[in-house]
């Protein structure tokens, strides 16, 4: 059993969405051999809460819009660390950058086949580790300029 024309369709235009929020490390597997549950997962993380929640509502604002998909399910929004929409077809996952570190999800479907998605998602591979370079060298600059 492979995704249907129609998870590809949400998975797609969602994987668009976050690349338009500038979300980092944009994934998609196709989990519809090993889960009955949903055809897809669409993983996706940000460097911080307020923009985890702007990529999330982005992508259920277009889903909706083009699609006329909504999530039957939204959790944890409070915390803005980890919100995951359930699209039935599809389950989008987006990550603050230290959970999505911690959880590794990827590690658990590496044996699913990978999604293509659209050139805008796939060059936000390795922002993240791009993100936390800059950021080490902003803090060590700062630190190394209180030291004279």
């Amino acid at each position: 059993m492979t995704a249907t024309d129609r998870s590809l369709e949400l998975i797609t235009t969602a994987a668009q969405a976050a690349a338009d929020k500038l979300a980092h490390d944009i994934v998609a597997y196709d989990v519809s051999d090993v889960l009955s549950i949903t055809d897809a997962f669409l993983l996706a993380s940000a460097p911080n809460d307020r923009q985890v929640k702007s990529i999330v509502d982005e992508i259920e604002e277009r889903l909706n819009k083009e699609l006329g998909a909504k999530p039957v399910r939204r959790e944890g929004d409070r915390e803005a660390r980890w919100v995951l929409l359930d699209y039935v077809d599809i389950v989008v996952h987006v990550q603050h950058s230290e959970e999505r570190v911690f959880y590794a999800l990827e590690r658990l479907w590496k044996d699913c086949p990978e999604l293509d998605l659209p050139a805008d998602a796939k060059a936000t591979r390795g922002k993240a580790a791009e993100y936390a370079e800059l950021r080490a060298a902003e803090e060590a600059a700062e630190l190394g300029g209180d030291l004279r």
